[in-house]
C-alpha cells in the first residue's frame, strides 16, 4: 500500500513537471552567452526599444518596474505605442482612470518563465501574472496572442528575460466583461 502511494505521489509529480504551464513556470534564467548582446534588463530594453513608450510609462504608473527589474525570467508581450493608439479614446481614459483595471491589463501582457517564440509551436498557453491564462499560437510563422494579437518583433532577448513587441493591447475578459457592465 505505502509502494503503491509513493509510486502515485512520483507520477504525479513527474506529469506536472511535465506540462507546459509547468515547464514555463519553471524556465532557468536566460544563460550568460544568451544575453551577451542584450541592452538590460526587461524594463531597460523596452525602454531602450523606443516604440514602447506607453506601455513602459504605465508599467511605472501603476507600480510594476520592480517586479520587472527582479532577477528571473519573463516573457513580455508589450504592446507598441502604434497598439495603444489603436485604443477608442474612451476606454484608455476608462483604463488610465482605473489602476486596478490598468495593472489588471498591463499583467495580462507578462508571463513569469521565458517563452520564444519557437516555443509557441509546442505550448498553447501560459499563465500570465494575473494568474489566468494567456493563449498564443504559432501560424504560418506568425504568432498571435489571444487570437487578435499579431508578434511583429519577437524574440528580443533581456538579461531577465524575453520581450515580443505586439500590435494590440490585449484587454483581459474580466476587464472589458466590467467595462460593458458598467
Amino acid at each position: 500500500m505505502k509502494t503503491k502511494f509513493i509510486f502515485g505521489v512520483l507520477c504525479a509529480l513527474f506529469i506536472a513537471a511535465a506540462s507546459p504551464v509547468a515547464a514555463q513556470t519553471l524556465s532557468p534564467s536566460p544563460s550568460p552567452s544568451d544575453t551577451a548582446t542584450t541592452k538590460g534588463d526587461v524594463m531597460e530594453t523596452a525602454i531602450a526599444a523606443g516604440n514602447f513608450k506607453t506601455f513602459t510609462n504605465l508599467l511605472r504608473d501603476t507600480g510594476l518596474v520592480p517586479s520587472l527589474k527582479d532577477i528571473g525570467a519573463f516573457t513580455v508581450f508589450a504592446p507598441t505605442d502604434s497598439a495603444f493608439a489603436k485604443l477608442p479614446k474612451a476606454d484608455l481614459d476608462a483604463l488610465l482612470k482605473d489602476k486596478k483595471k490598468l495593472t489588471t491589463v498591463l499583467n495580462h501582457h507578462i508571463i513569469r518563465g521565458v517563452i520564444t517564440s519557437a516555443d509557441t509551436l509546442v505550448i498553447d498557453a501560459a499563465r500570465n501574472m494575473n494568474g489566468t491564462s494567456l493563449k498564443m499560437r504559432s501560424s504560418n510563422g506568425q504568432m498571435i496572442v489571444e487570437g487578435v494579437g499579431a508578434v511583429i518583433q519577437r524574440d528580443i532577448k533581456c538579461t531577465n528575460g524575453i520581450i515580443h513587441a505586439i500590435d494590440t493591447v490585449i484587454i483581459p475578459k474580466s476587464v472589458s466583461d466590467a467595462a460593458t457592465s458598467n
